[in-house]
């Protein structure tokens, strides 16, 4: 397997990266959608990194600085579903963080919406009491902020009706260094 910062050139690479985005994102399911998307990775600003296996592209990740540079968002993270439960997303996001920190990072956010009820937050009113159901947050179907805990980010807010009524945005973050004074 090969990390390969992803670019305008490799055709091939950001179409095969489009594709996984539709398989796996209700948001991408439109191929001009994913293509669009794609399109946005590839700005100057953004890391684009796609993991590739005898010439397939089986995961990617992507993100952008905020904050001058010391906080970045991660947004996709995503895996072919083939090879989905076998440490690849952790592979690329072990890589991701170490670029990012090689530029100053300091910190790494995103956000994990919960648009199918795979959590104890959705599919109800979390503003009465929201740091009680914060702390008290059930994966109940294999929703991803279980992975990104394994990998050590912590839950540091929650967007309630980040996608209609019930439908929350979990919001994480991990430091992975410092800025030095």
């Amino acid at each position: 397997m090969e990390f390969v910062y992803l670019s305008r050139e490799q055709d091939n690479y950001k179409k095969q990266a489009a594709l996984l985005l539709q398989e796996n994102f209700k948001s991408y399911e439109k191929s001009d959608v994913a293509l669009s998307e794609m399109d946005e990775l590839l700005d100057s600003e953004i890391i684009c990194i796609v993991l590739i296996k005898e010439n397939e592209v089986i995961g990617m990740i992507g993100g952008e600085p905020t904050y001058s540079g010391n906080v970045w968002e991660l947004h996709p993270l995503v895996i072919k579903k083939a090879y989905q439960h076998q440490g690849i997303g952790s592979k690329l996001l072990a890589y991701f963080e170490k670029e990012v920190h090689s530029r100053g990072g300091m910190t790494i956010y995103l956000g994990s919406d919960d648009e199918d009820d795979l959590t104890s937050l959705s599919n109800r009113d979390i503003y009465e009491n929201l740091y009680y159901h914060l702390e008290n947050i059930k994966n109940k179907n294999n929703h991803p902020f279980s992975f990104y805990q394994k990998n050590g980010y912590k839950i540091v807010g929650v967007v309630p009706d980040a996608n209609g009524y019930g439908k929350p945005d979990i919001m994480m973050a991990k430091r992975i260094g410092t800025i030095n004074k």
